[in-house]
């Protein structure tokens, strides 16, 4: 396959915070840029504008970040496969483009950090490694390096760089402090063990003083370490005047009311000290692993004497006390200051804002913490989108990336999510074998079908009128719901595939649904009849499928790393298109207007082609897990994709000039607004940007017909030379062609329907 002349997808915006790289959030020394990591890409943010900008050249998960004193340069590390070598690049923070990258550390880089006049670099590896590199900027080389663990200690994880000198440095871990002096000239650099005695910490954050005297230390145990060091007054001089030297381990003091009756007790953090900002002398900033957030002050040091004449158990002293407290909703990763507020970054992915004058707390921007399994547009409507994924599923603002609504299904994983085409409803499917459905502005839910199937639901789709629901199952069942206001009855058990039910696709007509699955085959159903039209089969484990907009063909894609054409009205093989050389493919979708299409995979890699042609014309790169799920906007302006990483990309489609910009986000509030709340005056345009379709549309292309609901003609066949034959659909299903009598209400009578191996399209056999 040619793909010389593909271009580069240009990214719109990424919704995603990796929380998990420890002080992985930086405030940029001008005040007005956040960065941080995002899989493979340094996310530069506005603040103000939220308008991001990405430094892209990892090749995989970015687990170090910082920013230098003086705002030049950004540094980031990343983690490789075992047995390889992983990339560190240093960033030009003005001109938003690489300096330079070495590959010295194996495995994984542990920790990135700028000395204190940006002279060297200092990367930290990991277990695997265990080396630390200096790098020369202005020489831009390497220096030297050397071994970061003495022999009788543990791994090194954290760098600390001193507040006045530019050639020394710390570095501690697990049972090991060490202080560090570069020597230039000689191309080396001295390691100095600070000795703890017998106690025993695992040293995961650090902050020295203005003077560089007072080094403290956030353990896993819960306290902070203080060290003294006492460099002396002249910055030339890179050794303390005298050995540094443990002052003591200090945790939280809790008054005498929470005291033993021995009164030498102290208060530890939960889950240990992971991030520490210093305000001034005595006084500093503590997140801890549970979320806590605290402003402690030192105590008076004559306290300290007194505790240690007493006969203490816990060598943690009650020396810190709480000023001001605060709580997030997971643990802290990083602490910055921007302003008068203080910046929280955690491991659940949110970074929260807390005003340091009223100690209030704001959620400022938040992701999906694991992998998303789906995405869904309401119809015709662009400004918004819901994704889903483990325990949620949430609707996001286009334009400006925020989350809009979240809703939470504790200790379940929601595998696909749809609107009601009117806009009024999300139904989704999960793997407790349920379908629930919610209201799409409160998140309350409307009705659950409970047991829909019997090992989870594995892929969902709607109709057009809302009245029935196409579901797919572990089992490898397609199952045809009866949707009504109060109540939901099964109308079809559709049993042909052997495995897994991967994915759902409804015609625009509404009466044909192709069901793709990992047992190599996908069936083509008539769900006005409820029986089995065609079926295909291939040496694959189907992972998607779609049909294109005129509904003549069918598109798939799998494991075979093919993207293949089908003709929808006998299933025969069109054409095949190698869609990837490295790796299977998880999603296909087709443009509104069916001239391009949007393929990902486990390659990382979204792909746009040609729909006639098959040809790759762009490619995206940026994802740093599997690309799940891929599809185009309503009004072909973008293409969303999303990947097991949990990160949400924005891309803009080439193709699609628009001149009609996304509605912003006060019209979109009134839009799915609840029966009887006042809507906006702007609200009447859009309401009827979603439910204009309600109707089904006319295929014919006389501009003068009046057909209606049952008189579209639909596309008998296609060909690969676009030849089409009309057939009118009936008036009314046929009983006697497989179709279930509606009962009464709440009392219909699900029916199992089996397809013979000959059946041909319209025909079934009843058990």
């Amino acid at each position: 396959m040619e793909e010389e002349g593909v271009q580069d997808l240009e990214i719109m915006s990424i919704i995603g915070f990796d929380g998990n790289v420890p002080n992985g959030l930086h405030c940029h020394p001008d005040g007005i840029h956040f960065i941080y990591p995002i899989g493979n890409s340094v996310t530069i943010q506005n603040i103000k504008t939220k308008q991001q900008e990405f430094l892209n050249g990892h090749t995989n998960m970015i687990t170090a970040v910082s920013v230098s004193n003086s705002g030049k340069y950004i540094a980031s590390g990343q983690i490789n496969h075992m047995g390889f070598k992983s990339i560190v690049i240093l960033w030009d923070f003005e001109r938003r483009c690489l300096i330079n990258k070495y590959e010295i550390h194996k495995v994984r880089v542990e920790c990135v950090i700028f000395t204190y006049d940006d002279t060297f670099l200092v990367t930290l590896g990991g277990r695997d490694d265990t080396c630390i590199v200096i790098y020369d900027i202005a020489a831009d080389e390497p220096l030297c390096g050397s071994l970061a663990n003495g022999s009788s200690t543990g791994n090194a994880t954290v760098l600390c760089a001193t507040s006045r000198r530019s050639n020394c440095f710390i570095s501690a871990g697990d049972r090991t402090l060490r202080y560090w002096t570069i020597d230039k000239k000689k191309r080396k650099t001295c390691p100095n063990e600070v000795p703890f005695n017998k106690i025993k910490r695992q040293v995961i954050c650090m902050v020295m003083d203005e003077n560089d005297e007072i080094l403290y230390c956030g353990t896993t145990t819960g306290d902070v370490a203080k060290v003294y060091f006492g460099y002396p007054d002249n910055v030339e001089i890179g050794e303390p005047r005298r050995p540094p030297a443990l002052i003591g381990c200090f945790g939280k003091y809790i008054g005498k009311n929470g005291r033993t009756a021995n009164g030498n007790t102290a208060a530890c953090y939960s889950q240990g000290v992971t991030a520490i900002i210093l305000l001034r002398k005595g006084e500093f900033l503590i997140g801890a692993g549970d979320g806590v957030v605290e402003h402690v002050k030192e105590r008076d040091e004559s306290h300290l004497c007194d505790d240690l004449n007493l006969r203490v158990k816990n060598p943690t002293l009650p020396m810190l006390v709480p000023l001001h407290s605060q709580r997030v909703v997971s643990g802290v990763s990083s602490l910055k200051i921007w302003g008068e507020s203080l910046i929280v970054g955690t491991v659940s992915c949110e970074i929260f804002t807390i005003d340091m004058k009223t100690w209030d707390l704001t959620l400022k921007s938040t992701c999906h913490t694991s992998a998303i399994y789906g995405i869904c547009f309401p119809s015709d409507f662009s400004a918004v989108f819901a994704t889903c994924s483990k325990d949620t599923i949430r609707v996001w603002n286009t334009e400006t990336s925020q989350e809009m609504l979240r809703i939470g299904v504790p200790n379940f994983t929601c595998s696909g999510v749809c609107f009601y085409h009117d806009g009024k409803g999300i139904v989704s499917s999960w793997n407790d074998g349920t379908i629930r459905a919610f209201t799409p502005q409160t998140g309350k839910l409307m009705y659950i079908i409970h047991n829909a199937h019997n090992k989870g639901v594995s892929a969902i789709n709607i109709t057009k009128d809302g009245k029935r629901i196409v579901s797919g199952g572990g089992e490898g069942q397609v199952r045809v719901w009866d949707i009504k206001p109060n109540v939901q009855n099964l109308r079809a058990i559709l049993q042909e595939h052997k495995g897994p039910v991967s994915a759902l696709h409804i015609n625009h007509s509404d009466d044909e649904a192709a069901s793709a699955s990992t047992d190599g085959s996908c069936i083509i159903w008539d769900i006005v009849r409820c029986t089995r039209k065609n079926i295909i089969l291939s040496n694959n484990l189907f992972m998607s499928v779609r049909y294109h907009p005129s509904d003549c063909q069918i598109l798939t894609t799998g494991t075979n790393r093919k993207i293949s054409y089908w003709e929808a009205y006998d299933g025969s093989l069109i054409r095949e298109i190698e869609g990837s050389t490295a790796a299977g493919l998880n999603t296909i979708d087709v443009s509104p207007n069916g001239d391009v299409m949007v393929s990902g995979g486990n390659d990382q890699m979204v792909k746009l082609w040609t729909y006639q042609e098959g040809l790759p014309t762009h490619v995206g790169l940026g994802h740093a897990g599997i690309i799940t799920c891929a599809r185009f906007s309503p009004d072909s302006r973008f293409i969303v994709t999303v990947s097991a990483d949990g990160g949400i990309y924005r891309w803009k489609n080439p193709y699609m000039k628009s001149e009609n910009p996304v509605k912003e986000a006060d019209d979109i509030v009134s839009v799915i607004a609840e029966p009887g709340e006042k809507k906006q005056a702007s609200a009447k345009d859009l309401e009827e940007c979603i439910t204009k379709t309600m109707k089904v549309k006319c295929k014919c292309e006389n501009p003068a017909c009046t057909c209606q609901k049952y008189k579209v003609t639909t596309m008998k066949k296609s060909s690969s030379y676009n030849l089409t034959v009309a057939k009118p659909l009936p008036e009314k299903p046929s009983q006697s062609h497989g179709s279930l009598k509606a009962g009464a209400a709440g009392a219909t009578k699900p029916e199992v329907v089996k397809s013979s191996g000959d059946c041909s399209p319209g025909k079934g056999k009843k058990n």
